[in-house]
């Protein structure tokens, strides 16, 4: 049996229970389960509990992503003077410098400090993994030597947000004694841990073309077969969803539940209050900007990831509307991402707001009327 596994999920296909189920089958062996966000680390610690009489099993760690390699990458093995405080969470390039005359100017990595870590000594987010890899290098290949004395199987949940550097570090773990599983859903790469142009072409979810090309002489399981199934989305949802990636196998529900209202729906700003009033959907929009209708629970795309909702109603942008109405507008992959994302939050329905001049028709897609 092959010591490493990289499963291809798409969404609703139970990912994180799927990992559960592995790991209380195996309770005698020391397992990490990591993951990007800090909201599915929470999600997979409630549902361990619930799985194990109401507490977590001793034999199991879960930390996220960052948490990981602060505690077990550069603590143990820093090779510099000044100790690491913590981290600072970066939304951009860090490491600043100046301003030229066009461009932003970054420290290099020669000038180790202003590289790696901000004045109070927390080291940079989208620098974290690079340096866990050079704390390795320095320390002769100990820091992943301790890991194989600590745990014996590494899960990582939601690979796809993995990038760069963060590669360099599941090459390493293949390349260990540990046993290591990656679950991932490339559809849904609303995140990304750092912004290094190491990798670049692997951005984007694309874990599974990472491990053919630079693993290929690593031995790896790759499944697309076993979570390419929705528990969550009904059927409707799932076509629509699957046409987003359609070099990807399409999705098929397995929803056992139904509901009087089920299906993709066009909804005029008119009809908005009589729509949400009957149906109670989450609004879900692309960011800040848009100021929803109702005056009630909204979320932005990303927000909503591991989310689930028996009805949703999404704001569109310009693109995603013509996408949604003729399926051939260039989407950027994050926008497409994050499409994705919103029309998987929902088991039953998906409305999706329209000005009231809208008159397309789109197979697939009802316009609805109070």
């Amino acid at each position: 049996m092959c010591a490493n596994k990289l499963f291809i999920a798409a969404a609703g296909s139970g990912k994180t229970t799927h990992i559960i189920k592995k790991v209380m089958n195996d309770l005698s062996s020391k397992v990490l389960i990591t993951t990007f966000t800090q909201a599915n680390e929470q999600s997979i610690r409630r549902k361990l509990a619930e799985a194990n009489k109401g507490c977590i099993p001793p034999n199991v760690t879960v930390q996220t992503w960052f948490s990981f390699l602060i505690e077990h990458g550069v603590k143990p093995y820093q090779y510099w003077d000044e100790r690491v405080k913590g981290m600072e969470l970066t939304a951009t390039a860090s490491g600043f410098r100046y301003m030229n005359k066009k461009f932003p100017v970054y420290w290099s990595e020669d000038n180790f400090y202003k590289y790696y870590f901000n004045s109070r000594m927390d080291v940079y987010s989208d620098k974290l993994s690079k340096l866990v890899f050079r704390c390795n290098e320095e320390s002769g290949g100990y820091v992943i030597k301790r890991l194989e004395k600590i745990f014996s199987h590494i899960y990582i949940d939601e690979v796809q947000d993995m990038a760069g550097w963060d590669l360099e570090l599941i090459m390493l773990f293949m390349q260990s004694s540990l046993s290591l599983t990656m679950v991932g859903d490339p559809r849904q790469t609303v995140y990304l841990t750092h912004h290094d142009k190491k990798y670049q072409k692997y951005t984007n979810g694309k874990i599974k073309d990472f491990i053919q090309t630079e693993c290929k002489k690593l031995p790896c399981d790759i499944d697309e077969t076993t979570l390419n199934v929705s528990h969550r989305n009904s059927a409707e949802i799932c076509a629509l969803s699957s046409k987003l990636f359609p070099n990807l196998p399409e999705c098929k529900s397995q929803l056992s539940l139904t509901d009087d209202h089920m299906g993709i729906f066009f909804v005029k700003n008119s009809d908005f209050n009589n729509y949400y009033c009957r149906y109670n959907p989450m609004q879900l929009r692309y960011n800040n900007s848009t100021t929803p209708i109702a005056n009630g629970a909204v979320m932005n795309f990303g927000e909503a990831k591991g989310l689930d909702f028996n009805h949703v109603v999404i704001y569109p942008t310009k693109d995603m509307l013509k996408w949604l109405c003729s399926g051939n507008c260039q989407l950027e992959e994050t926008t497409r991402a994050k499409l994705y994302v919103a029309i998987t939050r929902a088991f039953f329905s998906v409305g999706i707001v329209v000005e009231d001049d809208f008159n397309k028709t789109v197979p697939g897609i009802t316009l609805w009327a109070s």
